[in-house]
């Protein structure tokens, strides 16, 4: 295994959740005897960056495809944190209806719907076709060229999307490509501090390439001459973080204190996400929860009770798989 960002080699896994099928890829009925594919889902930390990922072993294409199943519009939770978001950032940076907001990976339009109602001139980018479709009969504008037919972004909108990208360097310079000199771009991600710290492992599963912590972020970002001068501490997805990207060296990087960057950069240090040992936790706190639950699972047989589950979320792959094979019983 070889880090994705700095390319150097990571001798041992953190972790290893042993083979999974891919989630989000749902067997249809007439496909319900056949042989369902599963790779290999080990989690693991770059010494060298401190970078966590997991390995790629299908095409992005693959996962991601024409008739992929996941519609945010579907939880009104997410459509409810769009529209916050939206009313925050257009007060934080004075958008109006002369700026450009580019989303990337934009789903169904579920975020980018709130700037058409007022009047914004939005575009989104997304891979999947079945999403695409959807918000364009929204009334939002989904395009493949960007620059050439509408020129670099006042604000760009990269929601839990960083993760899902394998060529990560590419990716962060495309993102600089496409901004405006004075233009912030906002990432949100899942902030594997409390990924560790609640033992939250059913977030690691196969669209999942990536695992941030301010401290890696900060390295990637820094690579392509782009800086973090402000960031927010989330709940989403057991803890999230949303950080304000811009240009280094512009009016708006030199001129912010950053103090929020740095409250939690100390709280990262204070924790120990500098140094391996704590990411090694996960396995024995995950393996702890794995036997417990078990044990639930067998009293409540033994007593001849009945335990229902409904739903298909991707993290119910990685929860049921691990909690269920002997594989890490061993």
């Amino acid at each position: 295994m070889h880090c994705q960002f700095c390319k150097k080699n990571i001798e041992n896994p953190v972790f290893d959740l042993g083979n999974t099928a891919v989630s989000n890829d749902l067997i249809i009925k007439k496909n319900l005897h056949s042989i369902e594919n599963t790779y290999p889902l080990i989690f693991h930390v770059c010494p060298s960056c401190l970078l966590a990922q997991t390995e790629q072993y299908r095409d992005g294409y693959e996962i991601f495809s024409d008739d992929y199943v996941y519609f945010s519009s579907c939880s009104n939770y997410w459509l409810e944190h769009a529209k916050q978001y939206v009313e925050l950032i257009i007060k934080k940076l004075n958008l109006t209806k002369g700026s450009f907001v580019l989303e990337i990976a934009s789903n169904d339009g579920y975020l980018l719907t709130n700037f058409v109602e007022k009047n914004i001139e939005c575009l989104g980018v997304e891979p999947t076709k079945s999403t695409a479709i959807e918000a364009v009969n929204k009334g939002v504008k989904t395009s493949k060229n960007i620059v050439a037919d509408f020129g670099k972004a006042d604000l760009i909108i990269a929601n839990n999307v960083l993760a899902h990208v394998p060529d990560i360097n590419d990716f962060v310079s495309a993102l600089k490509g496409v901004l405006k000199d004075d233009g912030v771009v906002t990432i949100e991600v899942p902030h594997v501090l409390k990924l560790i710290e609640k033992s939250e492992f059913d977030t690691i599963y196969h669209e999942h390439f990536f695992y941030f912590s301010v401290l890696s972020l900060t390295n990637i970002l820094d690579a392509h001459d782009l800086s973090i001068y402000d960031i927010d501490e989330l709940d989403t997805h057991g803890g999230s973080i949303r950080v304000y990207v811009t240009h280094v060296g512009n009016d708006i990087d030199k001129n912010n204190s950053k103090e929020n960057l740095n409250r939690v950069l100390n709280k990262e240090l204070k924790y120990g996400l500098d140094s391996l040992e704590y990411y090694e936790q996960l396995k024995d706190n995950s393996f702890e929860i794995k036997l417990n639950s078990i044990k639930y699972l067998i009293n409540k047989k033994i007593s001849n009770k009945k335990i229902a589950a409904f739903g298909a979320a991707a993290k119910r792959n990685s929860l049921s798989i691990y909690l269920l094979s002997p594989y890490s019983l061993y």
